[in-house]
This record gives structure tokens, C-alpha cells and sequence, in this order.
């Protein structure tokens, strides 16, 4: 039994840990920890948790707590991360894993050194509608892929406190979603590109805030030659319905995937080739449930870890390499200022 402490008293646990809970076995919810014992104690009442640890890291030294799911804000997430790890606890890490490559690298580091298992919690990765984009790539069902276009973009209004609006926290649409968009085309490529150009708008208008990319744009180029354009957008004027899209173009064809935050509700994957054209989607539960489920199979030896280690560095590093090239600091250097 992999029992579970979570490090903040955060929404996204409702879908990340307390859904997936209900439909898998092997692990118990055992503890959770928040930036003040009164938030713990509403939090673990509402969401029917048992034990309430005084800080976090009293829940990081409890002996009946294996697995550390880190919800803090980006900001948060080294320090906590690498602390946990020291005290011999494996980390599902939400993402963006770090505020800069040099945090991820730590992060990485102390995972190797403690031999715990640390994942990012890009939950996408590991839902049937991923792994059936990657057959058809690998299958060479469109030929060479030469041109990737990947977005997403939702409304995030902004108010006091919002974190995603806080580049000191790790804001910012890049960071929010756009990691998203920028993992997508790197997994699917299976290698990683160099940035070409990107460039935002800022929320200085908005919040006064100059560093806090409210839209951003980025094109992004592999080896072999082929191009990746990613967007991505918070801006008040979007739907609240999120447009989550990848395009691949081939020498022999393309492929159009929708729904890949939330395919449990919809998805759909458009094949085209000169012989033929195909519509289908992809059942399946959750994000989230395969998530958990390959935590466990991690933990019980029956996979290899899709995300953390190498990749989460890599992708830190273009998110550097993005905002640098949008002629913004790095998370890490706004933090720094």
C-alpha cells in the first residue's frame, strides 16, 4: 500500500488524487499538510482526510507517509521536493516542475542521490489518446513529421493573490500552460528542438505586472528539420472552454488531435492521407487515474519513468530559452530580483 501525503491544500488534488482514488487500488490517503494548521484542518475535514501533520515538514518526516504529491506553487517546488526526497519519500510533482532549468537540475540530482522515484505531473503523458498519437508517429502512418503546431490557451481572469499572475510564484501563461504544448512536441518528436523566436504580451496593462506573459508565442526548430509552432494564452477574452490542439504534418499526411487535458470528456484524433481520411476517438478514464497508476506501476517495477529526470530538465531549459528569446527573466531570475 503506497500511502500518500499531500503538500498543499490545493484544488487540483480534487482531480490529481481524490477522483483517481475512487477507481484505483493500492493506495491510501494518509496526510496533508498546508501553510497553516487551521487551512489543513478545513482542508482535511472537506476532503474527508484523516490526519493533519503542523507543517510540512512534519508531514515530510512521518513514517507512514511513502508518497509526496508536491501541489505548491512553482516556487515551492525544489526546496519542498528535495526535501521530501532527503527524507526518503518518492514525489509526484506538479508542474512546471521548477522555476528554472538550474532548479530542475538540483531536483533531479536529489532524486538520483536518495534513489526515490520523482516524477512531473504532466498527466496527459499517460493516457491512452497520448499513447495512441505516438503509435501513429512511430508507425510512420504520416511519413517524416515535418511541421508541429500544438496550443493552449483557456481564460484565467486575473485577481488578487492569483499566482499565475505572480512571476515571483512561477506565473506566467508559458509556465501555466504552455509547458503543455512545449512537452507534447517534444515527446512526440522524441527529441529536443532549439528556440527560434518567441514573443508575448504582458499583463502590464492589466496588473502592472511587465514580467507576466499573458500570451505567448514560440517556434521552435529539431534537428532534422522539422518545425514546431506553440501558443499559448490566459487572456480575459477567451472562452473558459480550453482549446487544447495538436497538429502533425507529414510527408504523407496529417494528424489533428483535440482534448488532450480532459479526453475522459472528449477527444478526437483526424487522420489524413491521399488513400484515406479517419475520424475516431479514444476511451478511457481520467488523465489523472493513468497518472497514479503509473506511479504505482514505477514503484512496483513494471515501468520506466515517462517524466522527471532528464525530460523535466530539458524542458525547463526551453522554457528559459522562451522567455529569454520573448525578452522576459526566467521565473528563477524574477524570483532573484
Amino acid at each position: 500500500m503506497i500511502r500518500i501525503g499531500l503538500l498543499g491544500a490545493a484544488r487540483i488534488s480534487e482531480k490529481a488524487i481524490f477522483q483517481p482514488l475512487q477507481q484505483l487500488s493500492g493506495f491510501a490517503l494518509q496526510a496533508v499538510a498546508a501553510s497553516s494548521v487551521e487551512k489543513a484542518r478545513n482542508y482535511a475535514r472537506q476532503h474527508g482526510i484523516k490526519q493533519v501533520a503542523n507543517s510540512y515538514r512534519a508531514l515530510l518526516e512521518r513514517d507512514d507517509v511513502d508518497l509526496i504529491y508536491n501541489a505548491l506553487p512553482p516556487s515551492e517546488h525544489a526546496y519542498w521536493t528535495i526535501q521530501a526526497l532527503q527524507q526518503g519519500k518518492h514525489v509526484l510533482c506538479e508542474k512546471p516542475f521548477a522555476m528554472d532549468a538550474a532548479e530542475a537540475e538540483t531536483m533531479v540530482q536529489a532524486a538520483q542521490t536518495s534513489g526515490k522515484l520523482l516524477l512531473e505531473a504532466f498527466h496527459y503523458r499517460f493516457h491512452p489518446l497520448f499513447i495512441e498519437v505516438m503509435r501513429l508517429v512511430q508507425a510512420g502512418t504520416i511519413g517524416s513529421v515535418e511541421h508541429v503546431r500544438a496550443n493552449f490557451s483557456v481564460r484565467i481572469p486575473f485577481f488578487a493573490g492569483s499566482l499565475r499572475h505572480e512571476p515571483t510564484l512561477g506565473g506566467g501563461a508559458m509556465m501555466d500552460l504552455g509547458c503543455y504544448p512545449l512537452h507534447w512536441v517534444r515527446t512526440v518528436m522524441g527529441s529536443e528542438p532549439k528556440v527560434v523566436r518567441a514573443n508575448c504580451i504582458t499583463a502590464a496593462s492589466i496588473t502592472g505586472r511587465e514580467q507576466i506573459d499573458v500570451t505567448m508565442q514560440a517556434r521552435l526548430q529539431f534537428a532534422n528539420g522539422c518545425m514546431a509552432d506553440i501558443g499559448t494564452s490566459m487572456a480575459e477574452h477567451l472562452s473558459r472552454t480550453a482549446d487544447t490542439s495538436l497538429s502533425l504534418e507529414g510527408t504523407l499526411g496529417s494528424i489533428n488531435v483535440t482534448g488532450l487535458i480532459t479526453p475522459h470528456l472528449a477527444n478526437s484524433i483526424k487522420i489524413t492521407t491521399a488513400e484515406k481520411e479517419q475520424y475516431y476517438s479514444v476511451a478511457g478514464h481520467s488523465t489523472y487515474y493513468y497518472q497514479l497508476l503509473h506511479v504505482l506501476d514505477c514503484l512496483q517495477g513494471r515501468a520506466t519513468p515517462l517524466t522527471g529526470g532528464a525530460d523535466a530538465i530539458h524542458t525547463m531549459q526551453l522554457l528559459d530559452a522562451i522567455y529569454q528569446h520573448a525578452g522576459l527573466l526566467s521565473r528563477g531570475r524574477c524570483r532573484s530580483r
